[in-house]
């Protein structure tokens, strides 16, 4: 069963979608976490149960996080998609608080050719769990601010809670 809630945070309204899961505290695990306007974002379906409790620890991890008391997730989470986007994916759960990375130095991490760096760019925007697999904490190779699901002020907004924020030169 799809369960879904919705949460105010600094980025606006978030909407968590989660699966019944047996073995996770709470009894679901996160599937999806959009901010408003997300291109590619979730939106609720019909059959879809509006259950707030069902994600309270994950609530009180993100209000943690943007409180500035929390670095890292310990969310159970569903993870779809390609053998390639799930290799990205974990390593964006790599990059630590408050640090940044590129396109390039993924693709060196993975394994991946360095012309790979679309195709990174591809699976980090195709990720479905924004803040919690932090994409946010990859910019281009010369500083630069790039790609972001949520939007760029967003991003910026999440670099700067980390103390990450790049500085132009």
């Amino acid at each position: 069963m799809t369960l879904y809630a919705t949460l105010a945070s600094p980025l606006g309204e978030l909407l968590l979608v989660g699966e019944e899961s047996a073995t996770a505290p709470g009894g679901v695990a996160l599937a999806s976490l959009s901010v408003p306007g997300q291109k590619g974002g979730v939106t609720v379906q019909d059959g879809w149960t509006y259950d707030p409790a069902a994600f309270a620890g994950i609530e009180r991890q993100l209000r943690a996080y943007f409180d500035g008391a929390r670095t890292r997730f310990e969310i159970p989470y569903v993870t779809r998609g390609t053998a390639f986007q799930q290799r990205v994916w974990k390593a964006l759960e790599d990059i630590p608080y408050g640090t940044t990375t590129t396109y390039g130095r993924i693709a060196a991490d993975i394994g991946a050719a360095r012309g790979a760096v679309r195709a990174i760019g591809t699976a980090i925007g195709a990720n479905p769990l924004l803040v919690v697999r932090p994409c946010h904490r990859v910019i281009g190779a010369d500083g630069s601010l790039t790609g972001y699901a949520g939007g760029l002020e967003r991003k910026a907004q999440l670099l700067a809670l980390e103390g990450a924020l790049p500085t132009e030169s």
